[in-house]
């Protein structure tokens, strides 16, 4: 080989190394840090996949409101009540640039924290920090699957690794994330009675702890086929309600008004897109207690 050949083919290697490098280090930006699965977690456990809506789309469509663009903006412009816009994150987003969603817009936050009894979401710092530190308002969820351990065990779980609540005007109260299986039966294998007292297990444990019963996050459909539309939570929890679509349409039995509307899994803001059901001072109000 001539001495310019072999300085093609070294010049040929350093770039393929190179390029290598840089994939692996893409791939390693992009990918979540692994967490082994805990002893009671579903076969196939995805945690990384599953966030608030996750489940929605294959159950229930997104109707007309897939994005937030400007046929459904004029919609929403329309509500009654002024509506405070928003979002909710996991790890499926990874670190978030909060100055960009702030500028567009976004006002608060809902943050997965954790899943199960073994997850936490690897991204949660950068998120929920991240939204404090450029003016949002911001709170932590859950996401809930009662059939492997009680409702109990994951409200402390929960709590100790991120799901708690001060007094500070800048923090929701900690929210439950139930919502169709992503594993299998879409109850979870519970009774209606059985799923009720799951969920007032998980409430009133994170009251005990934070002083705040949690917000529900569910849709009209779910809670009705596994709670037989339950309407004893309305008078503590919150209602955070999910339906893609430009009407929020009908609430779950005993709440007469939803606090939050997670009305499109994609849009301006990162994540999921939802309206405060008032003007900013309602969000801090709530936040507040």
């Amino acid at each position: 080989m001539t001495a310019s050949g072999t300085i093609r083919t070294l010049r040929r290697a350093a770039t393929a190394a190179v390029s290598t490098a840089l994939l692996i280090g893409a791939v390693g930006i992009a990918a979540a840090p692994a967490q082994a699965a805990g002893p009671t977690d579903p076969p196939g456990f995805h945690p990384e996949q599953d966030y608030a809506g996750s489940t929605v789309p294959a159950h229930e469509g997104r109707g007309n409101a897939h994005r937030d663009t400007a046929d459904t903006a004029s919609t929403f412009a329309a509500l009654a009540a002024t509506q405070t816009k928003g979002m909710d994150v996991s790890g499926y987003q990874g670190n978030v640039a909060w100055s960009t969603a702030y500028a567009n817009g976004g006002r608060f936050a809902y943050v997965k924290a954790t899943e199960g009894t073994s997850y936490t979401n690897p991204y949660f710092t950068q998120q929920y920090n991240g939204s404090y530190n450029v003016g949002m308002i911001r709170g932590a969820y859950h996401f809930a699957l009662p059939n492997v351990s009680s409702g109990a065990t994951q409200a402390a779980y929960f709590v100790a690794h991120g799901g708690g609540w001060s007094k500070d005007g800048k923090t929701l109260p900690p929210a439950l994330d139930i919502e169709y299986n992503p594993y299998g039966a879409t109850c979870y294998g519970l009774s209606q009675a059985g799923m009720v007292s799951w969920i007032r297990d998980f409430s009133n444990t994170v009251h005990t702890k934070t002083g705040r019963y949690p917000v529900i996050y569910t849709t009209t459909n779910w809670w009705s086929t596994c709670t037989g539309n339950n309407a004893s939570f309305a008078t503590t929890n919150p209602l955070w309600i999910a339906r893609y679509s430009t009407a929020v349409g009908t609430l779950p039995a005993g709440w007469s008004y939803q606090t939050i509307w997670q009305y499109a899994d994609s849009g301006t803001l990162p994540g999921d897109q939802d309206y405060f059901n008032g003007a900013l001072d309602r969000v801090q109000a709530l936040a507040n207690g």
